[in-house]
């Protein structure tokens, strides 16, 4: 079933039905949304199985993946918004300076109004949702735009927010993410924009948003570095890169893109990591149930490009006709190959030798700043060398793509990998105007502040500030 394209005048009108919604107040209480949250859980729930089934037709995702890394992280995102929602919601006292005593200063949170959610193909349930939670949480009103290259779940996903949610409160709009998006960034102000996806498509929604002044959050990507110290547990290493890799057949912005392995354990680790992939996909990874397979044909020509760029090690195989590009490791990389310079986004994977540190930081400054980067090391100063000497909006130590998981934890780029931050409470303060309100006192009013201005004032101006 594919979705239903929707004409840019019908997508514009429903930019205006939000922002009605969003006037009449509807959306301020805690009781209005909390009661939306719980809505759009029950909905999730209830259509799980027909959103296993939707990813795994737009992009054979394995069951267990499409729970984990969407419907199972989205679940939990509501439950910690349900859980702290009242607290996040209160104003938050912060110290006032003895000029303006006596007087008590107050943040208070209030709603932006309506925004533009953004999501991509590769997690289109967790990419749209998860900032949805946040956006109902601090009380807007959100027009969603699910990618037209995973078709079968964008259908599931507005079935369910049409169940759940009334009409003026959220809305997805289907259609292709290049005309539609132009045309309603140009004639609507939105408060906040949302974009999860490419660097390139990043940029031109900020400069369709800059026209109108309005604010951008831009969750990218890059080329994230994996590094293998020499005082590693190799076994260890190689599994937990293995299954950050091909997860999801590579399509993750902060899937492993490529590893930097101490000159001293190359062998061990591709030998390592060979086995590991034999134990995951078995001996022909094309009929395995627990592999994805690439979204389209664009993205299946583009990642089998990339194993004629090096020496293969490992895997190798492709099939047009099903999408299919083998769990593939590539040796003796050239650092100005496009495999090294461009975002890989497939189950390709260079393996790089070094052998001084430095190299290592060369290596990664080569690119834009990593949304990610993984250090395996079991000495605590290699782990902060490579930890501080490298820009990048995240990562693990001894483990991949966890940091994406604990809703305390702000998940976001820097520089080239993105702007902003969300999760939980980041979430929640991300769609929120931080009111700064001070409530002065009636019961004294210093002179000091009132003309005629007297050197005596400006002694105690000075003093006082």
């Amino acid at each position: 079933m594919e979705a239903t394209a929707v004409l840019p005048d019908n997508a514009l009108k429903a930019t205006h039905v939000l922002r009605a919604h969003f006037d009449t107040g509807a959306t301020r209480s805690f009781q209005a949304r909390r009661a939306a949250l719980k809505a759009l859980k029950v909905g999730i729930i209830k259509h799980e199985e027909e959103l296993l089934a939707a990813m795994n037709n737009d992009m054979r995702k394995p069951r267990f993946e499409a729970y984990m890394s969407d419907i199972g992280l989205v679940l939990a995102e509501i439950d910690h918004a349900l859980k702290h929602l009242r607290q996040w919601m209160k104003p938050r006292a912060v110290p006032s300076p003895l000029a303006i005593q006596l007087a008590e200063s107050e943040l208070h949170p209030e709603p932006l109004g309506v925004v533009l959610i953004i999501a991509p193909w590769n997690y289109p349930v967790l990419l749209l949702l998860s900032p949805l939670i946040g956006a109902i949480a601090a009380g807007n009103c959100a027009l969603l735009k699910p990618s037209e290259d995973a078709p079968a779940t964008a259908v599931v996903v507005d079935r369910i927010v049409q169940e759940a949610l009334p009409s003026g409160l959220a809305t997805v709009i289907h259609g292709k993410g290049s005309e539609v998006v132009p045309h309603l960034m140009k004639s609507f102000r939105f408060d906040h924009v949302f974009f999860t996806g490419s660097p390139k498509v990043g940029r031109e929604v900020m400069l369709l948003a800059a026209d109108r002044l309005t604010p951008v959050t831009l969750e990218l990507g890059g080329k994230c570095p994996a590094i293998v110290d020499r005082k590693v547990d190799v076994k260890s290493a190689a599994r937990r890169i293995a299954w950050s890799k091909y997860f999801n057949a590579g399509q993750t912005c902060i899937a492993t893109d490529h590893v930097l392995v101490h000159s001293s354990l190359m062998e061990p680790f591709l030998e390592a990591f060979a086995e590991h992939v034999r134990r995951f996909y078995g001996a022909d990874p094309q009929h395995s149930p627990d592999y994805a397979r690439m979204i389209n044909g664009r993205r299946f020509d583009v990642v089998k490009d990339y194993l004629a760029q090096g020496q293969l090690f490992l895997g190798g195989g492709h099939d047009a006709a099903d999408r299919y590009i083998a769990p593939s490791v590539l040796t003796n990389v050239q650092l100005d190959s496009p495999v090294m310079r461009e975002e890989i986004f497939g189950p390709v994977l260079p393996v790089i030798q070094w052998t001084e540190r430095e190299e290592v930081i060369a290596i990664t400054k080569r690119n834009p700043n990593p949304l990610a980067a993984y250090i395996f090391s079991s000495d605590g100063k290699a782990q902060r060398y490579f930890r501080d000497s490298i820009p990048f909006g995240g990562g693990c130590i001894n483990h991949c793509m966890l940091q994406f998981g604990p809703a305390e934890l702000p998940f976001g780029g820097v520089g080239g990998s993105g702007m902003g931050r969300y999760h939980g409470y980041f979430t929640f303060e991300l769609f929120s105007n931080r009111k700064g309100m001070v409530h002065a006192s009636t019961l004294i009013d210093p002179a000091l502040q009132y003309p005629p201005y007297t050197k005596l004032k400006e002694k105690v101006l000075r003093r006082a500030l």
